[in-house]
């Protein structure tokens, strides 16, 4: 008993506790803004079951909580083999979804099988995608491209099953996660603005030209043209955005989720904005920025490559994700699928989340001498 307590002890110890409860508060955030915004006033007006969404999502985050304490208190190098060990499961995972996968409006993104409930594989891939990324960019060898080499041979098989599905919001994110870190790895400005051309040029050409994708193509020219059809949904969330003001209509006075199905995963930051104002998104958004500045202050702090990559790799995951998700809502980017690290409704995007978070507490625990 005394040895798991000390074991705990040591934990609580080290750990950043102001990342831990930034992190925490976050999740919470968006428990609570689920159980206002989907399962309470809202959902009376809906005449639909008031709690369905809000106990859906305290499951999630219970499970969320209790994976980032694991993966924080894990021994690094065991976290590093069970994240890589992780990474193989997920891939093999993606591979299944051409498959078996679910098809949704057109698209095959998600699992259901009879052991696992639903879930989208490339979710729960990122965080230790990042993981396998920076073991590969600190490995010694003489050959001086050879480790780019190895990353690309990880990255076109995910980009390949993404495309399929098709996923191209997704395929963008990993593939500017796979840019900043090769480009902070110290790889020559000259080579990596062959690899930047040569990324957007194939997400060009796939967009533009194949029948798949054609369904970006819509989204791109209903985005550049305000008064296309395809703009349902964006007008709807931009409205709502402009019909809160700087203070909101007030909790459970929006219209957004009766309006668009995926208002509580996609547009979250409308559903927010609409009921609590632009002032709440806005000291929304100072917290992901201070959860980003606190790590990035931690790095400088650290001696070891392989941690200082896969911080940088979350870092930039959360951030441009949160660009992302953001930019959709207020329209200055088309339409893409993204949902808001912490507080979005959705199993699979709180698990990975969580992930992510508990090795970013896990690598910026105070080292013992």
């Amino acid at each position: 008993m005394n040895k798991y307590f000390d074991s705990f002890y040591y934990w609580w110890k080290n750990i950043d506790k102001f990342l831990l409860f930034l992190v925490l508060g976050l999740f919470l955030l968006g428990l609570f803004f689920s159980l206002v915004s989907t399962s309470l006033i809202a959902s009376d007006k809906l005449d639909t079951k008031s709690y369905y969404f809000f106990f859906k999502h305290s499951v999630y985050i219970t499970l969320a909580i209790l994976i980032l304490i694991i993966f924080s208190f894990l021994n690094q190098k065991i976290l590093t083999k069970f994240s890589l060990f992780l990474f193989v499961i997920a891939f093999l995972s993606l591979l299944l979804v051409p498959i078996l996968g679910i098809e949704v409006k057109g698209s095959k993104r998600w699992l259901d099988l009879f052991f696992l409930p639903r879930f989208q594989p490339v979710e729960i891939i990122k965080p230790f995608f990042i993981v396998a990324l920076s073991l590969m960019l600190t490995i010694q060898n003489k050959r001086l491209y050879f480790k780019y080499f190895l990353t690309t041979l990880i990255l076109l098989p995910i980009l390949l099953l993404l495309i399929y599905q098709p996923d191209i919001g997704q395929t963008l994110l990993i593939a500017m996660v796979w840019l900043a870190l090769i480009f902070v790895s110290g790889i020559n400005i000259f080579i990596f603005f062959i690899f930047f051309v040569l990324v957007g040029s194939v997400v060009s050409y796939l967009v533009m030209f194949l029948p798949k994708f054609q369904y970006i193509k819509i989204r791109l020219l209903a985005f550049l043209d305000s008064s296309a059809a395809n703009n349902y949904q964006a007008e709807k969330a931009s409205d709502a955005i402009i019909n809160g003001g700087f203070f909101g209509k007030g909790i459970g006075e929006g219209t957004l989720n009766s309006r668009v199905p995926e208002a509580h995963t996609d547009y979250i930051v409308s559903v927010i904005s609409e009921e609590f104002g632009a002032i709440i998104v806005i000291g929304i958004l100072f917290l992901y920025l201070i959860f980003s500045y606190k790590v990035i202050r931690k790095i400088n702090f650290l001696n070891d490559d392989f941690s200082k990559l896969i911080l940088v790799g979350s870092i930039t995951l959360i951030l441009l994700q949160t660009f992302i998700h953001v930019g959709v809502n207020i329209r200055i980017l088309p339409t893409t699928g993204m949902t808001l690290p912490f507080l979005s409704y959705g199993g699979s995007s709180i698990v990975s989340t969580a992930m992510l978070s508990g090795i970013i507490l896990n690598l910026t625990k105070r080292k013992l001498d």
